[in-house]
């Protein structure tokens, strides 16, 4: 199989930022692979007006205060900024990111289905199927535009895209991304495999060109099979499975005990 990863979704939710980046700072010397955060004005869970901070000016200060982890959201909402200004954001952020090389910066992106971020900024929600309609026209322009500025990205930037949509959005995965991203049991990841490498097959894209993401939560007495489930592919172990394990940590204080069983199974597998 091809190495496997281990992501964390740092929740930039109920935690002081200074709380927030020790835990980013702790995770990299662990060895993580991708650190993550999320595209929300709102906490998600918990109190609902508790603290939270913005996206993408974390991810900046994370570039910054990083030296190998790549980082990302998980997702940023197409909705929220004109995709001309976010392929600068990311761009400005991959660059803020190299260390002598090239970038560390996934942009990942969806849609957006929070409808209270939308409300209270004063965005237009719309309907699920306008959103996704927004995000197909636009991931052409992001890349467009990347080919415009100057300098250029460090690298071809990885674009991952969230969501388990099967007529619209892994359509729209097949013809664009390089990571995509889903949720669910491994069951429903494993049906979601099937549903993509059949749009790969339709729109003429080597299924295996697309990284496969998913969310995990070991659990004690479950572990590592729950996760080793999702590494199956549709048709066989390890065939075009997940490759890259994302667990989440919200604040006020970070358990980092389901990370260090995750790592501890993300290098025997790859031994």
């Amino acid at each position: 199989m091809s190495r496997a990863r281990i992501g964390v979704q740092v929740q930039p939710q109920h935690a002081a930022y200074a709380e927030i980046r020790r835990t980013c700072a702790t995770l990299e010397e662990m060895g993580v692979d991708v650190l993550f955060n999320w595209d929300h004005f709102y906490p998600l869970n918990g109190d609902p007006d508790g603290a939270h901070f913005e996206c993408w000016s974390m991810l900046a200060a994370w570039a910054e205060a990083t030296e190998r982890v790549e980082i990302g959201a998980l997702v940023t909402c197409n909705s929220y900024r004109n995709p001309q200004l976010l392929a600068d954001m990311a761009r400005t952020v991959d660059h803020i990111s190299a260390r002598g090389g090239e970038g560390r910066l996934i942009l990942g992106i969806g849609s957006g289905w929070f409808e209270r971020d939308y409300d209270e900024y004063g965005y237009e929600f719309g309907s699920a199927g306008g959103r996704l309609n927004a995000l197909d026209r636009d991931l052409p322009l992001i890349k467009e535009r990347w080919g415009k500025l100057n300098p250029a990205p460090t690298r071809k930037i990885p674009m991952l895209i969230g969501g388990g949509g099967e007529r619209k959005t892994l359509r729209i995965v097949a013809e664009q991304a390089d990571i995509w991203h889903g949720f669910g049991d491994a069951d429903t990841i494993a049906h979601k495999h099937a549903v993509l490498d059949d749009w790969c097959g339709r729109v003429g894209r080597d299924p295996s060109s697309i990284i496969r993401s998913a969310g995990v939560s070991p659990r004690p007495g479950r572990f590592p099979e729950d996760v080793e489930d999702y590494a199956a592919g549709a048709d066989a172990l390890y065939a075009v499975g997940t490759r890259l394990f994302t667990t989440g940590l919200s604040g006020p204080h970070h358990d980092l005990g389901p990370v260090r069983d995750l790592l501890a199974w993300r290098d025997a597998v790859n031994s």
